[in-house]
């Protein structure tokens, strides 16, 4: 009897016991599903922008080369050896002084010789001139002094030009560049002496696409710089070619442009080039971070206050848009959003379309680099 009992309690028992591990399966998935389905999901950090209708200054964006108004690489049209070079590199120096001096001692020995027969020809054409007019001279006596005194003058002009040329001036006022030659250096015609520049003005030529040809004028003002964010130096546009060239579809334009007294802007160099055009009013922008390309267009992420689970919040929207021109860290906006809303100028990589947003403008998005910011850095 006893051990029937026993023997009863214990299958009870296994079969409370199975119930109850049943019933826990049970509750643990029912309470696992309302935790997700109850489960807030934290609100992302983002930074916000306001969409604002504001001045837009256009331009015409281009790459230029810089080139000295003047410059020009020394040489000599004559050959000779270098008897003394006067200037050290990076000199400032005036125009006529002298820069180098060829051996001119040959020269300047004939130099007497030849000024000595201008004088005797000079006096023989007097006398011969003075019989002439008295009577007492052949005009043939009188022709033949007149040649000869040419003639003299004629070699004395020469060799007078011929001691110019072994003096090479400079052209103009400027900067002298590195000596190429050595003193005792016996030079041909042509050989280089150095890079001579006028830097206090720059002409900087570039191009523009001919669907914008029209809009680049005369006297326009343009803006350069080394980088395309910065572009401190200002100048005017003084020449457009009046063609399309065929093979690129450009057109080339000329502008002077002043340089500072530091000479920041040096011949030969790869600049950035923006054409000013006259300012638009009540162009739509925003911070070109907060626009998101894709496949199926441009689009961005607008804030707005909801209520959301019983208590307001700030939730995201997906709103697509047609983008237009950009500027320095702005992009216009023809269609999509309009002035006053909110949108997402960074840490779009975290969101959707609903999501929960906390604003956070403690750095200007518009100062730093897009990709990063996009990307929630």
């Amino acid at each position: 009897m006893k051990r029937r009992i026993v023997v009863t309690l214990v299958f009870v028992l296994a079969i409370g016991l199975c119930a109850g591990l049943i019933w826990f399966n049970f509750f643990k998935e029912r309470m696992i599903k309302d935790f997700f389905a109850n489960m807030k999901p934290p609100a992302q950090v983002v930074t916000s922008a306001k969409v604002e209708a504001r001045t837009w200054n256009p331009g015409i964006s281009a790459i230029g080369t810089a080139r000295a108004a003047n410059g020009v690489e020394l040489a000599f049209e004559i050959a000779g050896i270098v008897k003394e070079i006067k200037f050290k590199a990076n000199q400032t120096v005036e125009k006529g002084a002298v820069l180098v001096q060829l051996d001119d001692t040959v020269e300047r020995a004939d130099l007497q010789d030849v000024q000595a027969n201008v004088k005797t020809a000079e006096s023989n054409f007097d006398r011969a001139k003075t019989l002439s007019s008295r009577g007492f001279g052949t005009e043939a006596n009188f022709d033949q002094a007149s040649a000869l005194m040419a003639a003299a003058r004629s070699r004395l002009a020469r060799l007078q030009a011929t001691i110019e040329q072994k003096a090479l001036k400079a052209p103009f006022s400027g900067t002298i560049g590195i000596p190429r030659i050595d003193v005792g250096q016996y030079l041909q015609p042509g050989t280089v002496i150095a890079s001579f520049q006028d830097l206090n003005s720059m002409k900087v030529d570039f191009t523009v696409p001919e669907q914008v040809a029209a809009e680049i004028k005369l006297g326009q003002e343009v803006r350069v710089g080394v980088s395309e964010t910065d572009l401190p130096f200002t100048g005017k546009v003084t020449g457009k070619d009046p063609r399309v060239d065929p093979k690129t579809r450009l057109v080339s334009v000329q502008a002077v442009v002043e340089n500072n007294k530091d000479a920041a802007i040096l011949p030969g160099q790869f600049l950035h080039v923006e054409a000013v055009l006259p300012p638009q009013l009540n162009v739509i922008t925003i911070p070109q971070t907060a626009v998101i390309a894709s496949l199926y267009g441009d689009y961005v992420f607008t804030i707005d206050e909801e209520e959301k689970a019983g208590e307001k919040a700030l939730v995201t929207k997906q709103v697509f848009v047609k983008t237009g021109r950009r500027r320095g860290g702005s992009i216009e906006i023809i269609s999509g959003i309009t002035p006053g809303q909110l949108v997402v100028a960074s840490g779009q990589n975290k969101l959707q379309a609903g999501s929960t947003v906390k604003i956070n403008n403690s750095v200007d998005v518009t100062k730093f680099d897009a990709t990063k910011l996009a990307n929630g850095q």
